[in-house]
């Protein structure tokens, strides 16, 4: 038993230990590796090609041929769902992989050099909270035009100023700032953009993941 306990994975034993650990962070990475696997392999699993219109099925109910349905040009409506959730992957990822990117620069920059630029900053995020969300969108939409690049950049950048995860690496920086080996590093006459690629980033990268 305990040679076969020896000879398993480090990924098997990471994956036991979450599910006893953390059950529902390990539901949830379930459903999103479904969703990753779904958005995969669309063409496979969707029974019929998701814009074939089919008019003698038009607004067909649920049934063995159409298990969510048809709309109202006879389009299977499972077909649909599981091809949009490609969409939805590559948007949502994408879109929170510049999130992340602006507010950990807003949050590192303010936090580590403070004072007036962190003051300026920060009355510019509180300046962009004020203004509705969907407004701002629609607008910077109807300036860029459509397409599915441009929706990442737009929800990605907008999304990354207006959260409140700006805060949360900025928290982090001025919580590790006046660390010693903070100050060795500036003592030694270490470039800013050292610091923070290679003492202030690495420190603060749990929180950013979360």
């Amino acid at each position: 038993m305990a040679e076969a306990t020896k000879r398993r994975s480090p990924l098997v034993d990471f994956l036991s230990r979450l599910l006893r650990v953390k059950p529902l962070g390990a539901a949830g990475a379930v459903i999103v590796v479904l969703l990753f696997l779904i958005g995969i392999f669309a063409e496979q699993l969707a029974p019929y090609d998701y814009a074939e219109v089919k008019i003698m099925d038009r607004l067909a109910p649920p049934s063995a041929k159409h298990w969510l349905g048809a709309d109202q040009l006879g389009r299977d409506v499972l077909s649909r769902v599981i091809h949009g959730a490609r969409i939805s992957v590559i948007i949502g990822l994408m879109a929170s992989l510049i999130n992340l990117a602006v507010a950990m620069v807003l949050g590192i920059t303010t936090g580590f050099f403070g004072g007036k630029f962190d003051l300026i900053v920060m009355r510019i995020v509180d300046a962009w909270l004020a203004i509705p969300v969907l407004l701002i969108l629609m607008t910077v939409m109807s300036l860029v035009g459509r397409g599915l690049l441009q929706i990442i950049v737009v929800l990605g950048i907008a999304s990354g100023i207006g959260s409140a995860s700006a805060r949360i690496p900025k928290s982090a920086v001025m919580a590790i700032k006046e660390n010693q080996y903070m100050l060795a590093a500036k003592a030694i006459g270490v470039p800013t953009s050292r610091i923070l690629i290679r003492h202030v980033m690495p420190n603060i990268m749990a929180p950013l993941l979360v």
